[in-house]
């Protein structure tokens, strides 16, 4: 292995790292929803807690068996993540679940994805520090995200979903942090 390809390794590891625990709390998030081409929108609201996942955690031991992988293969961190969701005008519930991330390398994996109850990957990169990209393909669909923190009490993230290569949707959402447990 190069020195180059480990250097990045660690770096990615850091980074994953630190975003991971940099969104740990409690969130308020406002969320719109484009769907494409007729442009009709939905708004929703949501109430989200995060909580980091160090490698070990009983959740992301849970998660490599879920994956079907090697049982000796360790994810370095992740995170839980819980959400209640509303719409925003008449105030009917939406969803209520939760999730859980764990990292191996360059592959972010999920216990079930944002359509689909099954488990599902993404492979992710950093724009920068502080904004996470994740791609995440399943059930002839592309889920492209992109989450960005700004300072510590907020995050815009921005999803496109295409299916057979046309954009379906576009959500955008701004997240207010209203703590830090």
């Amino acid at each position: 292995m190069s020195l180059s390809l480990t250097s990045q390794r660690s770096e990615n590891v850091q980074l994953i790292a630190s975003f991971f625990e940099r969104t740990q709390g409690r969130w308020r998030s406002e969320r719109r929803y484009y769907t494409l081409p007729d442009g009709e929108v939905k708004e929703i609201v949501s109430s989200i807690a995060v909580r980091f996942l160090p490698k070990g955690a009983p959740e992301l031991l849970d998660l490599v068996q879920r994956h079907q992988l090697d049982p000796a293969m360790q994810m370095i961190c992740g995170s839980w993540v819980s959400w209640d969701s509303q719409d925003s005008v008449s105030g009917k519930k939406q969803s209520r679940g939760e999730t859980v991330f764990g990292v191996i390398g360059t592959t972010l994996y999920r216990d079930r994805g944002f359509a689909t109850p099954k488990p599902v990957t993404a492979k992710f990169y950093f724009n920068n520090p502080d904004t996470l990209c994740l791609r995440t393909e399943y059930n002839d669909s592309v889920f492209e995200e992109e989450i960005k923190l700004i300072g510590d009490r907020y995050r815009t993230r921005q999803t496109i979903i295409s299916r057979a290569g046309e954009q379906q949707m576009i959500g955008q959402y701004l997240e207010t942090r209203l703590s830090d447990r």
